[in-house]
C-alpha cells in the first residue's frame, strides 16, 4: 500500500472517530450546554466542528506519515501507532464524558490523560517522522485550550 493510501485510510479513520463522537456532543450542545455558566472566552458554538474536523485530518495525515515508515521502524512505528490509538479512543471518550454524561469533572481527569497521551504520540511521532510529529501540535495546543475551558466549566457549574 502507498503513502497515499495510508493517509487516507488514517484520515477516515479519524473523521469516522470524530464523527461517532459528535453523535452525543450534538444534542447536548442544543439542549445542556446552553444552560449550564462558562467562561469569558468559551468560544462560540460554531467554531468547533470545523476546528475539529481541521485536526482530525492533520492527525490522519500525521498517522499516515508515520505508517508510512513501518518497513524501516517496524517497531517504532508500532509502538507510535499504539499510543495514537490510545488517544485517539480517548479522545472520543471524553465526549461521552463531558456532553453524554453531562459530566465535566470527570471528562477533566480524563482530558488531563488524553493531553498525554497525545503529548507521548508527538514524542514517538517527532522520532519517526519530524512532519508527523509537529502536526500533532495544533492537536496539542487545542486540547490544552479545551482543558482550561472543561476546568473553567467545571468550577463555574460545580
Amino acid at each position: 500500500m502507498n503513502k497515499i493510501a495510508k493517509i487516507a485510510i488514517t484520515i477516515i479513520v479519524c473523521l469516522a472517530v470524530g464523527y461517532s463522537a459528535s453523535m452525543v456532543t450534538r444534542p447536548s450542545v442544543a439542549e445542556w450546554y446552553p444552560t449550564i455558566e462558562k467562561p469569558f472566552f468559551n468560544p462560540p458554538n460554531w467554531i468547533f466542528m470545523p476546528v475539529w474536523t481541521l485536526l482530525y485530518i492533520l492527525m490522519g495525515v500525521a498517522a499516515g506519515l508515520v505508517w508510512d515508515k513501518i518497513k524501516e521502524q517496524n517497531q517504532a512505528v508500532k509502538k507510535a501507532l499504539g499510543f495514537f490509538l490510545i488517544q485517539l479512543t480517548l479522545n472520543a471518550v471524553w465526549s461521552y464524558l463531558f456532553f453524554g454524561l453531562k459530566n465535566p469533572m470527570l471528562a477533566l481527569i480524563e482530558i488531563a490523560l488524553l493531553w498525554l497521551m497525545i503529548y507521548e504520540t508527538y514524542l514517538k511521532f517527532i522520532k519517526i517522522n519530524k512532519t508527523a510529529g509537529y502536526l500533532l501540535i495544533p492537536y496539542l495546543a487545542w486540547v490544552g485550550f479545551a482543558a482550561i475551558l472543561n476546568a473553567s466549566i467545571w468550577w463555574l457549574n460545580r
